[in-house]
């Protein structure tokens, strides 16, 4: 296979120089034979948006994705620069978090199946399932408003856990007026919901530690139980999504007239339907770390419920998001909008915008696999600040569309694959089991090799799947 105009620069590392209207080049850190041609193609047009500064980066799950590809990073200058929806995705804050059991694992294996249908029976799953839970606006307003830390004053965890959520919870720049009536409408009675797609609750074992160190100061060891929590803000999130790329279509014609690619729509930053949607995606952002947090409670009372056990947070990271950071560029500090789109924050040691007890060990990055394949938890590096704007990667990445998957591959075949492994598996859709099939996705081992190679971020621990609720 040959990709005009890209050239290896060093393992894992290939360059694509700036050409016609490129504003900087592109770089992919991936396998050769991993990467998707359409996504480079994508990638090369986000290396044509104003105000983007260094390059326009993809991590080693990159691939084709709405304008922006999956597993892409890019930065924009503060000033010039623009935020795009597609830069950011449909889910807002998708994101990861990460649980850990105390008790003995054996009692939790001799009731795994037991545990995985009380959680499918507590939280809701599939395609536009709502939740028992009803807020009221007021309070919906503060949630989306206030994050995690509103949720936790109406009893749906403690202090400590906002200690292992990125941004504890909350991101501050967001107005609920920014934020449509459809939106609130789809989102109101999601909160504490799973969804369907990729999102899924995994019950894991700890099997193998990289660095006891870390893996300390984390809270994990060998041998323990931890659980996954993949989703994200649901339709509220999507709502935003699609409300600002219509504002930005009906009111910026000008300024998008030339772009690549339509689905690239954007806003200068400063503008004001850039701050607005600034503010309505950190309105989704908190949504989707209240929505972890509550189905974290449920969870909690599930193990508290079935095997008498304690479920502590390890850490929570958003991997569909736009934030602005600062960083040394050509010889000076300058403020960026970095859009991480499929691509995970991996602050090092030292970052000032962790907490104290993740200070000296780097922030914690959680990778996951597809239901069937293992995951990892990994700690960000200075690498990582000096290299990609301190991103890693955020999963295997797909290799086969959903179309795809259920063209080669049968709900018979998928589950015979996961008994063989021991797996269990509770899921509401048949047709999701085929589309998040592990032959979908890239090999997780060999992206976390990468980026552990690499150093942008680096192994700390292993888990292997026992069992799976999906949408």
């Amino acid at each position: 296979m040959s990709i005009p105009g890209v050239e290896k620069e060093g393992k894992y590392i290939y360059r694509i120089k700036k050409t016609g209207n490129m504003r900087v080049d592109a770089i992919v850190l991936a396998d050769y034979e991993t990467i998707d041609e359409e996504a480079i193609e994508q990638l090369k047009n986000v290396a044509t948006l104003p105000g983007i500064v260094k390059a326009a980066y993809a991590m080693p799950d990159i691939h084709w994705g709405y304008g922006f590809p999956i597993g892409g990073v890019a930065a924009f200058d503060l000033e010039d620069g623009i935020i795009s929806p597609g830069g950011v995705g449909f889910d807002i804050n998708c994101g990861v978090r990460m649980l850990v059991v105390d008790g003995n694992s054996d009692i939790v294996k001799k009731n795994l199946e037991s545990l995985i249908k009380r959680i499918y029976e507590s939280v809701p799953v599939g395609v536009g399932e709502t939740s028992d839970l009803r807020f009221s606006k007021n309070d919906f307003k503060k949630i989306v408003e206030q994050g995690v830390r509103k949720v936790i004053e109406m009893g749906y965890g403690t202090e400590e856990d906002l200690l292992r959520i990125e941004d504890r919870g909350t991101l501050e720049d967001c107005d609920f007026s920014d934020v449509s009536e459809e939106a609130y409408e789809r989102g109101k009675d999601e909160l504490g919901t799973l969804g369907a797609g990729n999102h899924f609750i995994e019950i894991q074992l700890v099997e193998e530690v990289y660095d006891e160190e870390i893996a300390s100061v984390f809270g994990i060891k060998k041998g323990d139980i931890t659980i996954l929590i993949h989703t994200g803000s649901r339709g509220f999130g999507h709502q935003i999504a699609t409300d600002y790329i219509k504002y930005m279509r009906d009111n910026l014609k000008d300024h998008n007239k030339n772009l690549p690619d339509k689905q690239l729509i954007n806003a200068p930053f400063k503008s004001e339907w850039g701050q607005a949607y600034y503010s309505a995606m950190n309105c989704a952002a908190n949504y989707a770390f209240a929505n972890r947090q509550i189905i974290t409670h449920m969870i909690r009372k599930a193990f508290k419920s079935v095997v008498g056990m304690n479920v502590r947070l390890v850490y929570d990271v958003a991997h569909n998001i736009a934030k602005v950071e600062e960083y040394e560029i050509d010889g000076r500090k300058r403020k960026v909008i970095v859009h991480r789109k499929g691509a995970t924050r991996a602050f090092g040691p030292g970052n000032a915008a962790l907490p104290e007890i993740f200070k000296k060990t780097g922030q914690p990055v959680i990778i996951p696999g597809s239901m069937g394949t293992a995951s990892y938890i990994l700690v960000g590096t200075k690498k990582a600040e000096e290299m990609t704007f301190g991103s890693t990667a955020h999963g295997a990445g797909r290799a086969l569309g959903r179309r795809e998957a259920t063209r080669e591959l049968t709900v018979n075949h998928v589950l015979k694959e996961l008994e063989s492994k021991g797996i269990k598996i509770m899921a509401k859709s048949k047709k999701g089991i085929v589309e998040e099939a592990p032959e979908a996705y890239k090999n997780v081992d060999k992206v976390v090799q990468i980026v552990d190679e690499l150093g942008i971020s680096l192994k700390i621990a292993k888990c292997i799947p026992l069992g799976v609720v999906k949408g």
